[in-house]
């Protein structure tokens, strides 16, 4: 027992030291946010800021909040579309089983791996005639399609751990495919569109390629282009560029915890069959 506690004991001190070295870049961030301009070029820099000022957060709510409402509305558009489209392709492909089901979940899973980029050469050659470049809707779209081929596969793995008992006693008092989908497939699912809609946003709201393509220099630019606008024209004033990255973060990190054991649960659903 002892040299088992002892093992215990040492594998949590490594584990502690590895996530306090990954986490270091967040706390110095944190750190300085709150750092002085006098105080950014001490040697050595200040662990704690003792002298700390706040004017780095107000510079973020004179300046980068329009940038944060834009990233905020293409955020819950992104997965409102995501999971409008996905959730019922996954139900199809999991409970329906159309013909080239199969192929189909192929192509899904081979779509992840296109490179952002090109599919932003590809939309910005499309919005280009349909006139939707510097536009919301515009990124909306963009982005939904980097979620929704994950977003089908998770939907597509949950659904099919549904008994079919449930969806035949459905079919039985007479509900057709669309109100078994509504009534009982989805609310069943609902673990699953947690996960969906936590990286739908999480992708949109860190999203830069797009956003530098199809919106850069509009009148409509998220977090991302306002971080790396202000970065520009604003290189020296580090409290106020750490200010906005710490704004920037919290709405991911927030959503994150509070959805995190529906995204546990929703991530391995249909890993592990009866």
């Amino acid at each position: 027992m002892n040299r088992n506690g002892k093992r215990t004991w040492g594998k949590t001190a490594i584990g502690l030291l590895l996530t306090g070295i990954m986490l270091f870049p967040v706390y110095w961030m944190l750190n300085v946010s709150f750092t002085r301009d006098q105080d950014m070029r001490k040697s050595p820099p200040d662990l704690l800021p003792l002298n700390g000022t706040l004017a780095g957060y107000r510079t973020v709510l004179d300046e980068q909040l329009p940038y944060l409402g834009t990233s905020l509305v293409i955020g819950l558009g992104t997965v409102v579309l995501t999971v409008a489209l996905s959730a019922p392709a996954g139900y199809a492909l999991a409970k329906l089983r159309p013909r080239g089901g199969g192929a189909l979940g192929f192509v899904l899973l081979a779509a992840q791996m296109i490179p952002g980029i090109i599919m932003a050469m590809g939309f910005y050659a499309i919005y280009l005639q349909l006139g939707l470049l510097q536009t919301v809707p515009g990124l909306i779209v963009a982005d939904s399609t980097l979620a929704v081929p994950f977003a089908v596969l998770i939907f597509t793995a949950f659904m099919s751990g549904i008994p079919g008992e449930l969806l035949q006693a459905a079919k039985t008092d007479g509900a057709g495919p669309l109100r078994t989908f509504w009534s009982i497939v989805l609310p069943m699912s609902r673990n699953a569109v947690v996960t969906v809609s936590l990286f739908a946003f999480l992708w949109s709201w860190s999203d830069f390629v797009f956003a530098s393509t199809l919106a850069g220099g509009g009148a409509h630019e998220p977090i991302t282009l306002g971080i790396y606008h202000y970065i520009g024209n604003n290189n020296q004033e580090w409290n106020a560029i750490m200010a906005t990255a710490v704004v920037a973060s919290l709405p991911a990190a927030l959503i994150l915890v509070l959805a995190q054991r529906y995204v546990a649960a929703g991530v391995t659903a249909g890993a592990v069959k009866d």
